[in-house]
């Protein structure tokens, strides 16, 4: 995933620097315009609770909807600048994720961690369209493929579904001993395709992938607690000291509340990605033309 990451930003910057001085040059201001969209995508995430301790590795059946609105200026025949605001919900599941009859997967299966984290989204990203527009937005191409990359930054707040099917944050649980923000920066990168539908309309498709520098977007990440005293009773009724009846698990798959304490707790060393995917409807905003003057 990282020389995915390197090698779409380096193209994406290499398209950039170079896209013809000529066209920013040719495209006046009458021709640039704003255009409003709102955005229904599938969201997903890459980390520790997934089918595999890697990345990338995620399950669809987690898969959730994220909603969101954008607006887009366009500076320059291949370039526009999109801001954009989005909530969705990401999710994990061992109990679903994890393979018990896989050697590599029976630690995740009997961990028996679960989480969801609703997240929100403020995002700002350069567009870069690899076929140019030099005419107003009326005789635009009637299908454009497009990169992006920007800067986001993110919140969300972790919970786990206790015992009694209740949602409880993590956080403040501090189930690994440990405090992290719920909020932070990420790097949005990805592609799609617009397709004109008429003079003010265009549909779009497009996957983006979020790099973030943080791995507790899930609540998991490196060692269990070494002191089970130090955990407050709430914190130990969720996430490995009292699930499925058992104290916990041990990386040799048994369960022994010996052996949890101070043990590995998530298997990934990497931070967390979210990726989402989907539609955008676009309505372009008609720039108004000031009429010459006469004296």
């Amino acid at each position: 995933m990282k020389q995915f990451f390197n090698y779409t930003l380096t193209l994406l910057l290499a398209s950039l620097l170079v896209a013809p001085a000529a066209d920013a040059q040719q495209f006046t201001k009458r021709k640039q315009y704003n255009s409003v969209g709102v955005t229904l995508t599938a969201m997903n995430y890459f980390g520790d609770i997934t089918p595999k301790p890697s990345i990338p590795s995620l399950r669809f059946g987690a898969t959730r909807p994220n909603l969101g609105v954008t607006f887009t200026h366009r500076f320059t025949p291949r370039i526009s600048g999109r801001g954009g605001l989005s909530y969705g919900r990401i999710t994990g599941s061992d109990a679903k994720a994890a393979d018990q009859n896989d050697a590599d997967a029976k630690f995740r299966y009997n961990r028996n961690m679960n989480f969801r984290n609703d997240i929100a989204e403020l995002s700002a990203v350069a567009i870069f369209d690899l076929i140019p527009n030099r005419n107003n937005y009326i005789k635009r191409p009637d299908l454009v493929p497009y990169l992006f990359a920007g800067l986001a930054g993110y919140a969300g707040n972790p919970k786990g579904l206790d015992n009694n099917d209740n949602y409880v944050a993590l956080q403040p649980l501090k189930t690994e001993g440990k405090d992290y923000n719920r909020a932070g920066i990420a790097i949005p990168f990805g592609a799609g395709a617009r397709y004109k539908l008429n003079k003010s309309f265009d549909l779009g498709f497009e996957i983006g992938f979020r790099k973030t520098f943080n791995d507790y977007l899930d609540d998991v990440s490196d060692k269990y607690v070494a002191n089970r005293s130090s955990l407050t009773s709430t914190a130990a009724q969720y996430f490995g000291w009292d699930i499925t009846g058992g104290a916990g698990a041990g990386l040799d798959g048994t369960w022994n509340e010996n052996n949890q304490s101070g043990y590995q707790r998530g298997k990934n060393n990497e931070d967390d990605w979210y990726v989402q995917a989907g539609f955008t409807l676009n309505y372009i905003l008609a720039p108004r033309v000031k009429s010459p003057k006469f004296r």
